[in-house]
């Protein structure tokens, strides 16, 4: 096996197992930043073994096992045998979770509980679950929440001592507990989302696994209606990810997707979550995102979507949650609804968005439609502000006076 081809498999697992083995390691030691220490070092030899001896048949317990040893030899590399004895004890069980046929027990919603911990700063939980459950970098994260590299990486260093030194257990917690901290669950969820949605070339994986987390929440929770509207939410979301890109690659807008290239099934699962949760009664940010994703979706059974409707669900959406893509997204409702004027001066009125992409190419689309000579400009810094390489090719496009593709 060549190092490129192991070197995508080893990708493959990561990606995949990820957060489930982190979780593993870290559910009795309590020490996250261990864990994904060991977890490294056991990725790093299987880009070393695995040429020469190949993919093993298990290869999750396989990096389990490997970080397990590592983890050992860690703590009594440290010099701290005696105060590190429980840990060891605990850590040299970890394998015997795996079960016969190698399947790797799941642990992510324990671990996710534990980072909602009220010992854990608000601010800063959202973040930890996505680093410590998806793998996700600083960065990344740091784009999501708005805030500087240095500034989340240092915040996030310290939530995981937090953990660790505060003895906080990772379990799922009594369903009182779990309905006080669910939000901050909720909000992981949606920022995975996010972050899948806005990535080409991880989004498939992220999608997928804030996905699963929404599902797996919802089953914990089913009588949240928030969780069952974002369950709702990330299925509409995924239920479109093909159509978001044409045959040649080309990034599609959602007005402009073929609705036959929509998954039909998710559709319709998305559907009767939000049914469930609108007896309810208790409408909030995520019913009310997965609401104006449903209006969209109606153009799947012959029923296009009404714009005046949607402008009257990002109203309610701003009304709760007035976070700039929101505020953002009103103004395209806006647009389509009422027309570029009015839509410019909802966009024009939204505090901090000058870092904000979508807020620039929302920008440039409503200057173009107003013949304003302020749209290249926009553009330009649409533009340089994208990240996805095939957002950047449509706003080129467009800039370039064309159509958007069918």
């Amino acid at each position: 096996m060549t190092a490129a081809t192991t070197g995508a498999e080893v990708a493959r697992v990561a990606r995949e197992s990820y957060g489930r083995l982190v979780a593993l390691l870290a559910v009795r030691t309590r020490d996250i930043a261990a864990a994904e220490d060991a977890l490294g070092d056991a990725l790093a030899a299987a880009l070393s073994t695995w040429p020469r001896s190949g993919v093993p048949d298990r290869p999750e317990a396989w990096l389990l096992t490997t970080a397990r040893r590592r983890l050992v030899d860690a703590a009594r590399a440290a010099g701290v045998r005696r105060n590190a004895a429980p840990s060891l004890v605990l850590t040299s069980r970890v394998v015997e979770d795996v079960g016969e046929d190698g399947a790797i027990p799941d642990r992510r919603l324990a671990l996710m509980f534990a980072c909602t911990h009220p010992a854990i700063a608000t601010t800063i939980q959202a973040p930890l679950m996505l680093q410590v459950v998806l793998g996700l970098d600083a960065a990344r994260i740091a784009a999501v929440f708005l805030a500087s590299p240095a500034a989340m990486g240092q915040a996030l260093s310290r939530a995981k001592a937090k953990l660790r030194d505060a003895g906080i257990p990772f379990s799922e917690s009594a369903p009182e507990e779990r309905a006080a901290r669910v939000g901050a669950v909720r909000d992981a969820v949606y920022a995975a989302l996010a972050l899948g949605h806005g990535d080409a070339a991880a989004g498939g994986a992220l999608a997928e696994e804030a996905l699963w987390l929404a599902r797996v929440t919802a089953v914990v929770l089913p009588e949240d209606a928030e969780v069952l509207g974002l369950l709702a939410l990330a299925l509409h979301v995924e239920a479109r990810r093909l159509a978001r890109r044409a045959a040649d690659g080309t990034y599609v807008p959602l007005d402009a997707q073929d609705p036959a290239r929509w998954n039909r099934a998710m559709i319709l699962e998305a559907e009767r979550a939000l049914y469930r949760a609108s007896p309810m009664r208790n409408p909030g940010r995520y019913q009310l995102e997965a609401a104006i994703q449903s209006a969209h979706a109606g153009r799947l059974f012959g029923h296009p979507a009404e714009p005046g409707m949607i402008a009257l669900l990002y109203e309610a959406l701003v009304a709760h949650a007035p976070s700039i893509g929101a505020q953002v997204g009103r103004a395209g409702a806006l647009l389509a609804a009422r027309g570029p004027e009015v839509a410019l001066a909802a966009l024009d009125g939204i505090a901090g968005a000058e870092a904000y992409q979508p807020w620039w190419a929302m920008r440039a689309e409503i200057l173009s439609r107003l013949g304003h000579g302020d749209a290249g400009a926009a553009y330009d810094r649409a533009i340089a502000l994208a990240e996805d390489h095939t957002v950047r090719a449509f706003l080129l496009n467009r800039q370039a006076g064309g159509s958007a593709p069918t």
